[in-house]
């Protein structure tokens, strides 16, 4: 497999994957407004889930931007930026979960 076809790859993957977590991060929204409505506390780990919803999003837009560009300077680039950036969601997400876990909110 050449070096072009691998980043190819790893850019759909990317795609594939911020696009299903920005679903979870909604469904864990949905569970904590739930939760929310059934007790008399408040967190603000939904709201910081709806940040990390985004940059979810914008994960999955920089990756298939590098998908869809032809020049190759560009498209490392914007896979470099969609790898940094889904890394800071997903390690924002995993914080936020160990909080609830934790009950730290």
């Amino acid at each position: 497999m050449s070096e072009e076809e691998s980043e190819t790859e790893l850019a759909v993957h990317i795609v594939s994957l911020s696009a299903m977590l920005v679903g979870v991060c909604l469904t864990v929204i949905g569970v904590i407004r739930v939760a929310l409505n059934m007790g008399d506390w408040n967190t603000p780990a939904d709201n910081i889930l709806a940040g990390d919803a985004v940059l979810f999003l914008i994960t999955c837009l920089l990756a298939y931007a590098s998908l869809r560009t032809r020049q190759r300077a560009r498209r490392r680039a914007l896979e470099r930026l969609a790898d940094l950036s889904f890394l800071v969601a997903l390690t924002l997400m995993t914080l936020v979960c160990a909080a609830v876990a934790f009950e730290l909110f």
